[in-house]
């Protein structure tokens, strides 16, 4: 079992990896003076330093990893020491080149990146538990050593490998998890297309096939493969549990859907001893700030509601997407201090010194490859003094303040994603941004809740909560939404929910199956809009939205109230937007496609049926609240081009610079 929350180990972390086999000793010596200058509290060391741990299969270095650590440590600055099994060194493939992933079409990927690992192979398993161990036994006890970082990044670049060693551990998987062979052919549905099995080794991974491979097959391997991934991670865990016993263990996460689909966050939240989290900007023509804060709100609810640490991110631009802007002025501290409000213990960068050679030679870090004579090295230390300030104030341990909750799984997100569904252009995560970005705008912060999660859910704490898409819902999903709205809650669900169980099997009866009872309606029909194709939809109250993407045929029950037809379409006069009354509360079903101003206002809606009045701040400013014994700090983050006032308790107005974030302290 993880170890009892760290946050009295650590401080408030600001700093980044740190990468000394890169450099001479005498560089090292100059890093930690100017570590020193920025503020910096903390370092990740050894993320990728296999091949210099060990440069032959039993023979250690551990003389350059000692002098840095004293040097580190002499100047007060917390080292998360990383178990480098994310890149084995060459002569391990060399002697085990079957411990490289096989991709689905058969293809044995080379040693040269980093992450090529099948996480099913034996010898793998063995070398990694192996450099664990004596890293552990030589530093377990090190003063420096505040925390624990296992391999990096799960899941990047790849985490699933089809070759034959991982065929036999995905069938010893099925085994527990489907128990017989009749319950596997009852789950995956194998009837159709004649796919039943007589023989657990008649089971192979979903290779390359004809057609479409069974999609609960393919939901199944992505499950095994994370599982599979996260039982090495715990091996690793408890190595060190047991030989550096009191300092926790984290692995880096990357939780934003932005970053990947492949991890399932909610269960390895479980598994770590402190949520971190990795987060990068992404340049897609979105509104990159509020990427940022669905990422932090969600990682904060992956980790229950607790304090939770950016392990990394970046000063300024990445290498790593097709175009690569530098960030604005003031841009780098306002991105650190919007994670920090909404939960971050501190701010963690990728890296401290910029790279000369390797892939990642033009990612910027806190240390240009210029030196310090730049505006990105005197905001690096003018951050890291903020950052010290907060640390002094006693933020660290107080809890950001969530006002609505939102459902987001990973699972139905994957089983959503498998090919010939009803359109090619469903997606959970456009939902999911659509729904977070109408919340951010009305200055709200968002809990999420893992499907799983919503038996006691209280509307007293979240008098509104939205499922933006949720595809895969077990049966219990219903009754637990059920009880949340007779015991007045506001529910607002948007098409496509509810439609299958955790096998990716239709519910029984008409859609939206297990939600059917609890928005009062059924779905008759899905039919979903061609590429360039819109239809109009009539409130009610005369308002009238464009939707896109979806439609369906919608019967209401008793007690469902029609708010919004469709106007016109394949659909004309049918439901497009319900509310169904149920004892004190209410479930609203948005049919079709909405966003922007549209999408608004019909969250607007919901929201005065929730009685939650928005804050009244401009547009993109946002106010976020992070409280404890400590006292209350009022993030107030402005990501426009003016001065803006924000309206404190006491009634008082404070100004925000353009661009910039002010934080209020309440009186005692």
């Amino acid at each position: 079992m993880p170890s009892p929350a760290p946050h009295d180990r650590l401080p408030l972390a600001f700093g980044g990896d740190y990468n000394p086999e890169q450099w001479p000793q005498e560089v090292w010596e100059e890093d930690v003076r100017l570590m020193r200058e920025a503020g910096v509290t903390a370092v990740s060391l050894g993320v990728f330093s296999w091949a210099r741990m060990e440069p032959r299969p039993g023979e250690y270095d551990w003389e350059w990893l000692d002098t840095v650590l004293g040097l580190l440590h002499t100047a007060g600055i917390s080292v998360n020491l990383g178990t480098p099994t994310v890149v084995p060194p060459a002569w391990f493939y060399r002697a085990h080149p079957d411990a490289l992933p096989v991709t689905r079409e058969g293809v044995r990927l080379a040693f040269g990146s980093r992450g090529a690992i099948c996480h099913s192979n034996p010898d793998y398993r063995a070398a990694a538990a192996t450099i664990t161990r004596v890293l552990a036994e030589r530093y377990g006890s090190h003063p420096a050593v505040v925390l624990w970082h296992v391999h990096n990044e799960y899941g990047a670049p790849v985490l699933a490998c089809y070759c034959d060693v991982c065929a036999a551990a995905f069938r010893d998987w099925l085994r527990v998890r489907h128990d017989t062979l009749d319950a596997l052919n009852q789950a995956w549905g194998t009837a159709f297309w004649g796919q039943q099995y007589g023989d657990w080794e008649e089971i192979t991974p979903p290779r390359a096939t004809p057609s479409v491979c069974n999609p609960t097959q393919q939901l199944d391997y992505r499950r095994f493969a994370d599982a599979q991934a996260r039982a090495n991670f715990v091996a690793e865990r408890d190595i060190l549990h047991r030989l550096s016993p009191g300092v926790p263990v984290t692995t880096n996460f990357m939780v934003a859907p932005s970053q990947g689909q492949t991890v399932d966050y909610w269960a390895w939240a479980k598994e770590v001893d402190l949520v971190t989290n990795d987060h990068y900007l992404m340049t897609d023509g979105r509104r990159t700030h509020v990427n940022l804060a669905l990422a932090a709100d969600l990682t904060r609810s992956v980790a229950g509601g607790a304090p939770w640490l950016l392990l990394e991110h970046a000063t300024s631009g990445v290498n790593w997407q097709p175009y690569n802007p530098a960030k604005r002025p003031g841009e780098m501290a306002r991105n650190s201090l919007g994670h920090v409000a909404r939960g971050s213990e501190g701010a963690m960068f990728f890296q401290w010194r910029q790279s000369q050679s390797g892939a990642e030679k033009f990612h910027t870090a806190m240390l240009a490859n210029s030196g310090t004579d730049n505006r990105g090295w005197r905001e690096v230390t003018e951050l890291g003094h903020r950052v010290g300030e907060l640390s002094r104030a006693g933020l660290r341990g107080t809890r950001t303040r969530g006002d609505v909750a939102m459902v987001w799984s990973w699972d139905s997100w994957w089983a959503q994603s498998l090919e010939w569904r009803p359109s090619q252009d469903l997606d959970a995560r456009e939902r999911l941004d659509s729904f977070y970005e109408a919340l951010y705008d009305r200055h709200l912060t968002v809990d999420f809740l893992p499907p799983t999660g919503l038996a006691d859910l209280d509307p007293a704490r979240y008098p509104l909560l939205v499922v933006p898409q949720l595809y895969s819902a077990p049966a219990g999903v219903g009754a637990d939404l059920e009880r949340y709205v007779a015991r007045g809650g506001t529910l607002l669900v948007s098409f496509f929910s509810g439609i299958v169980d955790e096998n990716d099997t239709l519910h029984a009866g008409a859609y939206p199956g297990a939600l059917r009872d609890v928005l009062g309606l059924t779905v008759e029909e899905f039919d979903p809009l061609l590429p360039g194709e819109a239809v109009s939809v009539r409130g009610t109250d005369g308002a009238l939205y464009t939707a896109d993407l979806w439609s369906e045929v919608v019967v209401p029950g008793a007690g469902c109230e029609t708010l919004a037809v469709f106007a016109d379409g394949r659909t004309t006069g049918g439901p497009a937007l319900t509310r169904h009354a149920l004892g004190s509360g209410a479930a609203w079903y948005l049919a079709t496609r909405l966003t922007g101003a549209d999408l608004a206002a019909v969250v607007d809606l919901a929201l005065a049926d929730a009685g939650i009045t928005p804050v009244d701040l401009p547009r993109d400013v946002e106010l976020v609240v992070r409280e404890g014994e400590s006292g209350t700090f009022r993030f107030a983050v402005n990501h426009t081009g003016g001065e803006v006032k924000v309206v404190l308790p006491d009634g008082s107005r404070a100004a925000v610079p353009a661009g910039g974030v002010e934080i209020f302290r309440d009186p005692h």
